[in-house]
C-alpha cells in the first residue's frame, strides 16, 4: 500500500472516489471541505494498492502534533470502496496508521460515521480501531426519526401541532439564507449566548454549491419569517440543524407545524431523519430538555463516537 497527501492535483480523483464510495457523502468533496480551508491545515490521505488503485482516502487535517479525520466535518474517518473486502480495508487502515506515525504526528482523534448515514455496511474502522487499541473518548446522542416505522408524537407535540394547523402560516423553501440567519442568530444569542457555527455567507456559498444537499426550509406568518431549519441530505438520510423559532413561532407552534411536514410529507421516503446531537461538553452532558423536544416527535437514540489513537 502507499499512501499520498492530498493535493490539488488529485482533486478530481477524490471526488470521484467519494461519489462512488460505500460510505462517501457530500460533506467529503473538496468545494465543502475547502470553504473553510484558511481554519485548518488539510492533512487528507489517499491509499493506493500495489496495482496503483485507489482503495481508500481519509478526509484530515493536522493540528500541533494530532491528526484529527477532519475538525471541520461532523464526522470522517476511513473511506471505502464498496467492493473492497474486510483485509484489503486492514491493509490501507495499517498503511494510513504507519504514514501519519512516520511524520511524527503523536495521536489521531477519529470521529466515526454513524451507521444510519452509510448505505450498505461500513464499520471496519471500529474494528480496525479496537485491534490498535484506539480509546473512546467522546460519544455524542443524536436523535433520529426510522421513518419506515416511526414512534407516534407525544401529546404535547400533538397539541402544538393541532393549534398550528389551524393558523395561516405557509412552509416554503427558500434560497435566501440572509433572510433566516438573523432570526436564527437572535434565537441562539438569546437562548444559549452563542452564533451559527456558519456566518449567512458561508452557508449560502455552500448552498450554492450543493444545491440537490443543503436545503432551507422556512414558515412564515403574516408576511414574516418565524421559523426555519438547514436540511442537509444525504443518501439515507435527511439532517436538520440549525432549527429555530422566534417568539411569534413558539407562540403558534410554527417549528412543530415544519418538522411534521418535513417528517410525514418531504422527506417520508428517507430511511432516517436525524435530528442532531443533544449532548454538549464532549458528551459528558446530556441536554434533557432538547432531547425531550426530539423524542417527542418520535425519535430515538444513535450513538457518534470520537476515539483516540496514540501514535508514539
Amino acid at each position: 500500500m502507499q499512501v499520498i497527501r492530498y493535493t490539488e492535483k488529485f482533486k478530481n480523483q477524490w471526488d470521484e472516489f467519494v461519489s462512488q464510495s460505500k460510505n462517501g457523502m457530500f460533506l467529503f468533496y473538496r468545494d465543502y471541505m475547502e470553504y473553510h480551508a484558511d481554519r485548518f491545515t488539510d492533512y487528507s490521505l489517499l491509499v493506493f494498492n500495489k496495482k496503483n488503485r485507489l482503495v481508500s482516502i481519509l478526509p484530515a487535517d493536522l493540528d500541533g502534533n494530532t491528526v484529527f479525520s477532519h475538525q471541520g466535518l461532523t464526522f470522517g474517518g476511513l473511506i471505502l470502496t464498496p467492493k473492497i473486502k474486510i483485509e484489503e480495508s486492514f491493509a490501507a487502515f495499517q498503511a494510513l496508521i504507519e504514514y501519519i506515525r512516520s511524520l511524527k504526528a503523536q495521536k489521531l482523534i477519529y470521529k466515526a460515521i454513524p451507521y444510519i448515514y452509510t448505505p450498505i455496511p461500513a464499520q471496519e474502522d471500529l474494528y480496525f480501531l479496537f485491534r490498535f487499541n484506539a480509546r473512546l473518548i467522546r460519544r455524542d446522542i443524536t436523535s433520529t426519526i426510522p421513518t419506515s416505522c416511526p414512534p407516534a408524537y407525544s401529546e404535547q407535540r400533538k397539541r402544538a401541532l393541532k393549534k398550528a394547523r389551524t393558523l395561516n402560516m405557509k412552509i416554503e423553501q427558500s434560497k435566501n439564507f440572509s433572510e433566516y440567519w438573523p432570526v436564527l442568530s437572535r434565537v441562539l444569542q438569546e437562548k444559549h449566548d452563542t452564533l451559527p457555527v456558519h456566518t449567512a455567507e458561508e452557508i449560502q456559498y455552500l448552498a450554492d454549491h450543493f444545491p440537490d444537499h443543503i436545503r432551507l426550509f422556512q414558515v412564515r406568518q403574516d408576511g414574516a419569517v418565524c421559523a426555519g431549519t438547514v436540511v442537509y441530505e444525504h443518501p439515507t438520510v435527511a439532517h436538520t440543524q440549525y432549527l429555530a423559532s422566534n417568539d411569534q413561532g413558539r407562540e403558534t407552534g410554527a417549528l412543530d407545524y415544519l418538522l411534521d411536514y418535513l417528517i410525514t410529507e418531504f422527506y417520508s421516503s428517507k430511511p432516517y431523519i436525524d435530528f442532531g446531537i443533544s449532548t454538549e461538553d464532549a458528551g459528558r452532558y446530556l441536554n434533557p430538555g432538547l432531547a425531550a423536544q426530539k423524542e417527542g416527535f418520535g425519535a430515538r437514540t444513535v450513538t457518534h463516537d470520537w476515539y483516540e489513537l496514540q501514535l508514539a
